[in-house]
């Protein structure tokens, strides 16, 4: 029988990064993935005769630079330059949009030269502030109980960049920490077009509308990612986000990962408080000193290890922690490229915005929280075969969207509400962009029970658990447990479940890797 040094289930981006770094640091390790290919909700997949789209997740922004630079992923194929990063496009129904340009609004046009000037003061301020934040993000979260030297030292190294800020600036981030956003985005500017897109960004992929407290920290948490090396940037890749996970899963392979597909885990076998091994669904029984779990930390507990083995307290912690999606993507088939009114062509290939103001923003989170569907939804687009023409036949075109807000526990039930969100989402779409429904081959909808069931993310939420303040930093994935480590010896966590989070990023994955490395695990 083989055997291997570690053990990782899951086969998403974090699954892969955890694996390659292992690799790279010379463990023999093998990766189970349940699905029949590796990629999880980042991979890129045919939804229609001839069309391909990225399945969840379809833009870059937070693309983890050591990650980038541990596995050497520009060895096997994936580059981005400064000339790849999108506009990000606030569409109007009855004039010309206002666009974002470079990273995150380098360039803002489409504005009164006041608003311009106002949104240049706001951009510098929040990269400030989401600079502050960004080592959290990129290391394991302290143990407060027994911090190392290092970890004192790094939390030192925040003071210090806290105070580097000035009197002034210190206390305003003080001030706005835990602010909703729109209240933030009232105080600096007056565009409802700019603070409707600024709204969105902080709420997406969140059970939070702009006026809900803390919302503030989403905004923090798109700035503090990188793609490029650039703070607040995003790209579209060539091949859709497949081409990333090829990049991953080629230089895992190439450093002596072995990779199974189809290959669900059944139980992770436990013996005197020690992860020793797994059970495949088939009854096949695989042993290594190190198990690492890069899915979700609910399923990792609940099902795969059980209660018998946890105490008590932990598990109660883990079935509270919060991961209803209410996020939905949309794919279309179009038999040619859609026209948004005022959008010019470079802004077809960017990221378009329905997204008017931060109310509207606001109306669609309300009905969320009584289990309805969002009549009138916001959404994330991008046109991907515009850029790659190889996602679409000839001629034709792919939309994909991220829509908001559609409740994993819809009250009526995805059976019977799922056709009349798509008619809601439709109706949005024509009133962007005219016409487009009579061009519509093929329309596929995933609502987060649809996520749920392909992607095996248990409630829809591809950051395995709600990011807000009480579920980040030294509470994700609950309090107590942030560091990787679990109350079981020799079985660690690398997926979005953990710090810092979802996102493609990688760091999840990175970070584990790095901490069982430095356990010898």
């Amino acid at each position: 029988m083989t055997s291997f040094d570690a053990i990782v289930i899951g086969g998403g981006h974090n699954g892969l990064v955890t694996a390659a770094t292992l690799a790279k640091a010379g463990r023999k390790v093998l990766v189970l993935e349940a699905g029949g290919e590796v990629g999880g909700a980042a991979r890129t997949e045919e939804f229609a005769p001839g069309f391909r789209v990225s399945s969840v997740a379809h833009l870059l922004n937070r693309l983890h630079p050591e990650m980038v630079k541990t596995l050497e992923l520009e060895k096997h194929g994936l580059r981005f330059g400064r000339t790849d990063f999108l506009p990000s496009v606030a569409l109007s129904k009855d004039g010309p949009p206002l666009v974002l340009h470079g990273a995150y609004g380098e360039v803002l046009t489409g504005a009164s030269a006041s608003e311009q000037s106002a949104w240049k003061e706001l951009r510098a301020q929040l990269l400030r502030y989401a600079g502050i934040l960004k080592p959290f993000l990129s290391r394991r979260p302290p143990d407060l109980a027994g911090m190392s030297l290092l970890e004192t030292a790094g939390l030192g190294q925040t003071a210090l960049a806290l105070k580097k800020l000035g009197k002034e600036d210190m206390r305003d981030f003080l001030r706005v920490l835990l602010m909703n956003v729109a209240d933030l985005l009232d105080e600096q500017l007056a565009d409802i077009r700019l603070k409707g897109l600024l709204a969105f960004d902080a709420t997406l992929g969140s059970h939070l509308g702009p006026r809900s407290p803390t919302s503030l920290l989403g905004l923090y948490y798109r700035l503090a990612g990188e793609t490029a090396s650039t703070a607040g940037a995003q790209a579209l890749p060539q091949g859709g986000m497949g081409a990333v996970i090829a990049a991953i899963r080629t230089a895992a392979e190439k450093a002596g990962v072995v990779i199974r597909v189809s290959a669900p885990v059944a139980k992770i076998i436990v013996e005197k408080d020690r992860a020793v091994g797994v059970t495949l669904d088939n009854g096949e029984v695989l042993h290594a000193r190190t198990i690492v779990s890069a899915i979700n930390p609910a399923t990792t507990f609940l099902h795969l290890v059980g209660p018998r083995e946890i105490d008590t307290g932990f598990m109660r912690k883990v079935k509270n922690i919060r991961m209803k999606g209410d996020a939905a993507k949309l794919n279309l088939a179009l038999d040619r490229p859609p026209q948004f009114t005022g959008v010019d062509a470079a802004g077809h290939r960017g990221r378009l915005v329905i997204a008017p103001s931060p109310d509207h923003v606001e109306r669609a989170f309300n009905p969320c929280k009584y289990g309805e569907f969002s009549p009138e939804p916001v959404m994330e687009i991008t046109l991907p075969s515009l850029a790659d023409p190889s996602l679409a036949p000839s001629g034709a075109c792919v939309l994909s969207a991220v829509v908001q807000y559609a409740p994993y526990a819809l009250k009526e039930g995805w059976d019977a509400g799922k056709p009349k969100f798509l008619e809601a989402i439709m109706a949005q779409l024509e009133s962007y962009a005219p016409g487009i429904g009579k061009n519509v081959i093929h329309a596929e909808l995933l609502t987060p029970v649809d996520i749920e069931a392909r992607y095996r993310m248990p409630g829809g939420h591809w950051h395995h658990g709600e990011l807000q303040a009480d579920q980040m930093l030294i509470s994700r994935p609950v309090s107590g447990w942030s560091g990787y480590d679990t109350p079981i010896e020799g079985l660690f966590l690398a997926g979005a479940g953990s710090h810092p989070g979802g996102g493609v990023s990688g760091a999840p994955g990175l970070n584990a890797a790095r901490r069982i490395i430095a356990m010898k695990g």
